[in-house]
């Protein structure tokens, strides 16, 4: 069974920054897709980005150049580096991750809130 556990969320002004972290253990990771979404009140959860066991990172168009993701040396702790925060970026931040290879499944985190305002 594999855990995901979150943390980084919380409340920032306008034009503020945010670090998310995402750790995933409790199994084996060989091939993998780890991701960020996030799902803003009455809307329905949206891919923000993501990044492979070999690095290849992938973002949603609107993001780009706001939202960096990297990792640890591990490899399955994963970050969301956001800039520029607008209050249209409030919304639960969800972790996934992907297991592709030699077992497929997939896991989500809790979620952490962000949240955007003055």
């Amino acid at each position: 069974q594999v855990q995901l556990v979150e943390s980084g969320g919380g409340l920032v002004q306008p034009g503020g920054s945010l670090r998310l972290s995402c750790s995933a253990s409790g199994s084996s990771f060989n091939k993998f897709v780890m991701a960020w979404f996030r799902q803003a009140p009455g809307k329905q959860r949206e891919f923000v980005g993501s990044i492979s066991n070999n690095g290849v990172t992938h973002y949603l168009e609107a993001l780009k150049g706001r939202f960096t993701i990297d990792r640890e040396n591990a490899k399955t702790t994963m970050f969301l580096q956001m800039h520029n925060l607008q209050p249209e970026d409030t919304a639960v931040y969800y972790c996934n991750i992907k297991r592709l290879f030699p077992v497929r499944d997939e896991y989500w985190g809790q979620g952490t809130q962000v949240t955007v305002s003055a």
